[in-house]
């Protein structure tokens, strides 16, 4: 990952593939069809969670929900768009997660999933499908254990932080882009999950450089153009945006308004104001 003044060649832009999805076109159903009403709502944004492959999905949980003792087949990653969340152990204090909060649940983990506001909505992606929800009496050790990480104790870094960077004509600027780093290594060929924080006012692109590109918006409301299109969208929390291939995003954020993106990637990608 870069923040940097470098761009994507427009040739290589224009033969990604680009999807948008906005939040109000999110089509939702039960996250787990086997408890009917009692069931959190889910809504892809990409990928099928009911197939095998890698996907990204929203899930919407009542105020007061907290799920029965249950495991997963899968390791699942969440980060906190609205409301409070806390999952953990059954036995475990509750630790209410913030909106912006990031945590991880390791496959075969037995564990509750709670929420505690009027609404609460989470994006939750896994590698390899399909996602279940078994009894705990299927109980496995994976050798992974899980992470809660409340939105106050990330690390922000701007361009006068990443020194291991070539970063040409990238002055540090208290007012810059920001980025911390959550799982994975940003580099070519490899998997990595980051939360970019761009400034009230900001426009600019941010260019990918790797095979996928998967971006879900966690807070404010950027505008986004689509690649090779003059539209402009409004992406409220938890609308998405992604492609494959060399890829270049137009974003920008109001006034009196950061925005937060959550970003998968698979290689690098850079931020670059206009």
């Amino acid at each position: 990952m870069q923040l940097a003044s470098q761009s994507i060649p427009p040739k290589a832009a224009a033969n990604s593939t680009s999807k948008v999805v906005l939040m109000s076109e999110v089509e939702w159903g039960p996250l787990n069809p086997a408890r009917g009403d009692k069931s959190p709502r889910a809504g892809t944004l990409w990928g099928d969670r009911t197939r095998s492959g890698p996907s990204g999905f929203l899930v919407q949980f009542v105020d007061g929900f907290s799920s029965p003792p249950h495991i997963h087949n899968v390791t699942y990653r969440g980060v906190a768009i609205t409301g409070t969340i806390h999952n953990d152990d059954p036995n475990a204090e509750k630790m209410w997660l913030p909106a912006g909060s990031f945590w991880t649940q390791p496959a075969g983990e037995v564990h509750i999933t709670s929420a505690n506001s009027s609404k609460n909505m989470a994006y939750i992606e896994i590698e390899d499908g399909p996602y279940l929800v078994l009894p705990p009496e299927e109980a496995f050790d994976n050798g992974e254990r899980p992470v809660n990480v409340d939105k106050s104790n990330f690390v922000w870094l701007d361009a006068s932080n990443i020194v291991w960077l070539d970063q040409p004509e990238m002055p540090a600027s208290a007012n810059g882009a920001k980025v911390a780093f959550l799982w994975g290594k940003p580099q070519d060929g490899e998997l990595n999950g980051t939360l970019v924080k761009l400034p009230a006012g900001f426009t600019g692109n941010i260019g990918s450089h790797g095979l996928t590109f998967r971006a879900v918006v966690i807070q404010g409301r950027p505008k986004y153009r689509v690649p090779g299109e003059t539209d402009v969208k409004i992406m409220e929390p938890g609308s998405y945006f992604g492609s494959n291939g060399e890829s270049m995003h137009q974003v920008s954020c109001e006034v009196g308004e950061e925005c937060i993106i959550y970003v998968r990637m698979e290689g690098k990608f850079d931020v670059v104001p206009a």
